[in-house]
């Protein structure tokens, strides 16, 4: 009966993870999809929240570098993030041992961490490079976008 409960916890929070994910990924792109913002120094047809800050010739010089570290580490983390997730649904699906599902779901929760790491490490990294004018149309475009992508279960949202 445990191991059915923990089961369905793992299940549950996979789906939210997911819908929050997709959700924010929803808005995001429909929030800038409409803009005319200018290209990410790694891919010139991607649009980024920092876009629309008016970064200056240098700026983005200085910006490359980093998004090539941080694009790279997001990269490799997701597709290990792939792999735990494919693993776990294989144990899911045969009944494995509690233990081992517990121990994989630890191993995710440390790969999600990392993940923020890197975000939060970037975001420091870029606040470096931007005017104060500049950091403060970030953090703004940034709530906005968090505002907007909120979760259906949050309280303000009306979802159960």
């Amino acid at each position: 009966m445990k191991s059915k409960w923990l089961t369905i916890v793992l299940i549950l929070s996979l789906a939210i993870n997911a819908g929050v994910l997709v959700s924010m990924g929803y808005h995001y792109y429909f929030s800038t999809s409409t803009k005319t913002l200018a290209p990410c120094p790694m891919s010139p047809g991607d649009r980024h929240l920092y876009q629309s800050l008016g970064l200056s010739k240098v700026q983005l010089s200085k910006m490359e570098p980093l998004a090539q570290k941080f694009h790279a580490r997001l990269a490799e983390l997701g597709a290990l993030m792939e792999e735990k997730k494919e693993i776990l649904v294989t144990l899911l699906q045969k009944d494995s041992d509690p233990v081992s599902i517990e121990n994989l779901r630890k191993e995710m929760a440390g790969i999600q961490d990392e993940i923020q790491k890197e975000v939060i490490t970037h975001i420091t990294e870029l606040k470096k490079i931007l005017d104060p004018d500049q950091q403060q149309r970030f953090f703004d475009l940034m709530r906005e976008s968090m505002t907007s992508a909120q979760s259906p279960w949050s309280p303000t949202s009306g979802g159960k």
